[in-house]
């Protein structure tokens, strides 16, 4: 089956959920500092975990700064990396949470049935007789397969369905929804 990259990567995606941001998508996000001299322990959210340098300037979400990226080692979860203006152990403190998002247009182009996860969340689902079912909140991957997270309005909770192609033959990013065929019982009747 495909798969879904980045807030950008076997089953129909690979990484974390996505969110775009005005034209850019969350590749990764700062964990804190590494060492006293004002490196940052950096989380990558990409499909190839060390790609995320090749994105950037990578900004924060709200786009107020901008940073050049270089990664320095990997370690536990990550890597340690030096961002442009972070020269101390403080600094790099103060960043721990900022999500780092990169221009769309940074990103590889991927194969048919490959999809960023920006680009799954918010689609209309629907079953295979039309009905609307609701929207994908998120994408999840728990290490067994990607899930699409749906909420809607005649939901009590949260549906999580499978991401493959049995359950989910179409996704119509032009159309703005997934198709799904979702195993009896998933969805309340």
């Amino acid at each position: 089956m495909g798969k879904a990259h980045p807030r950008a990567g076997a089953g129909r995606a690979l990484t974390e959920n996505g969110k775009s941001t005005a034209g850019r998508v969350c590749v990764g996000a700062i964990a804190g500092a590494f060492g006293v001299r004002g490196e940052v322990r950096l989380k990558s959210f990409c499909a190839e975990p060390a790609a995320i340098a090749e994105y950037a300037p990578l900004a924060t979400e709200d786009g107020t700064r901008s940073f050049s990226l270089t990664i320095t080692r990997p370690v536990k979860g990550g890597f340690a990396a030096r961002l442009s203006g972070v020269a101390t152990k403080e600094q790099a403190d103060a960043l721990r949470g900022t999500r780092l998002y990169a221009e769309r247009a940074r990103l590889p182009a991927l194969p048919d049935d490959e999809y960023y996860h920006a680009d799954l969340i918010g689609l209309e689902v629907l079953d295979t007789g039309g009905k609307a079912l609701g929207r994908v909140r998120a994408v999840l991957n728990h290490g067994a397969g990607d899930l699409l997270e749906v909420a809607g309005p005649g939901l009590k909770d949260t549906v999580l369905v499978p991401f493959t192609r049995t359950i989910v033959p179409t996704v119509d990013l032009t159309a703005g929804r997934v198709i799904v065929d979702p195993p009896e019982g998933l969805f309340p009747s």
